[in-house]
């Protein structure tokens, strides 16, 4: 199942994508599950399939605007360095522990909404990622329980600001520039990728193929990142992880390629679909 938040004539809700269009969960559910967070947290996603086979589109898919999957994430946790050509390509060493930083919701936008340049900076960048959603609680979850954990899993675009993540030892400031990561375009549940699932990620700039990487190539496993994440603090329900990028980003290619006004950035898992973003500069 295919589950999204969407907003419709200034209303936000969330529902499940269809051959058909777009079912309309919040107004099936809404009175006991406010959002898909909400709806996480109860453990209901089996509801909403049952919700989804008993009821008709509520309207086409081009009919709404896609917000980021999770608009209301409690934690985003992004692991950096997490494939070797990318840790080779940065002249860095691979590290015995996952590296993490944290991204804001303001940061994010959703599928076929654009993603914003700012006006500090024209080293704006991209970064192909597979974004793993939290649907049951727990802390300290072993790796082998990890997939119990996972509600399903979406396409993610850690947009970045090259010069501002260099600023310092920090890469937080340059991750957090309002409205510069996709986050898209829906959630597939985890009973249609199960746990450990082969997945290859591909990044295209105005269509041409510039990452291509699978989730073997990963340093630390998924499994592994939730392990570790969850030893911090508890994960919740809504939570994301947002498992690293291949080789091949814009600021290590000879010369660099930035993204800039009027581009369309596409980021696609063979699993899950395309996230699609243009690109706008900041008024």
């Amino acid at each position: 199942m295919k589950l999204v938040s969407f907003s419709r004539n200034g209303q936000q809700s969330y529902g499940a994508v269809t051959e058909q269009g777009v079912v309309d969960l919040g107004a099936v559910l809404g009175s006991r599950y406010a959002d898909l967070k909400a709806l996480l947290a109860a453990d209901a996603v089996a509801e909403a399939a049952a919700a989804v086979a008993q009821g008709q589109a509520s309207f086409g898919l081009a009919d709404v605007d896609l917000l980021p999957v999770i608009p209301n994430p409690g934690k985003i946790w992004c692991c950096g360095l997490n494939y070797g050509e990318h840790v080779r390509e940065t002249n860095r060493e691979i590290t015995e522990q996952p590296t993490f930083f944290l991204r804001v919701a303001d940061s994010q936008v959703g599928h076929d909404q654009a993603m914003v340049r700012p006006p500090e900076s024209t080293q704006f960048d991209y970064e192909a990622e597979i974004a793993v959603v939290i649907g049951r609680p727990g802390r300290r979850i072993a790796e082998a329980d990890a997939g119990r954990h996972v509600a399903g899993y979406a396409c993610y675009n850690d947009g970045s600001v090259r010069d501002w993540q260099r600023h310092t030892s920090q890469w937080v400031p340059g991750k957090n520039f309002w409205r510069t990561g996709g986050f898209g375009p829906w959630m597939v549940t985890s009973d249609e990728i199960p746990f450990g699932t082969l997945m290859t990620l591909t990044t295209r700039l105005n269509g041409e193929e510039l990452q291509r990487a699978t989730t073997e190539m990963m340093i630390h496993s998924i499994a592994r990142q939730i392990a570790y994440v969850s030893t911090i603090a508890p994960l919740e329900p809504g939570d994301v992880i947002v498992t690293g990028t291949p080789g091949g980003v814009g600021a290590r290619r000879t010369p660099p390629v930035w993204m800039k006004a009027g581009d369309v950035v596409e980021v696609e898992v063979d699993r899950i679909g395309v996230l699609r973003n243009t690109v706008v500069d900041e008024a």
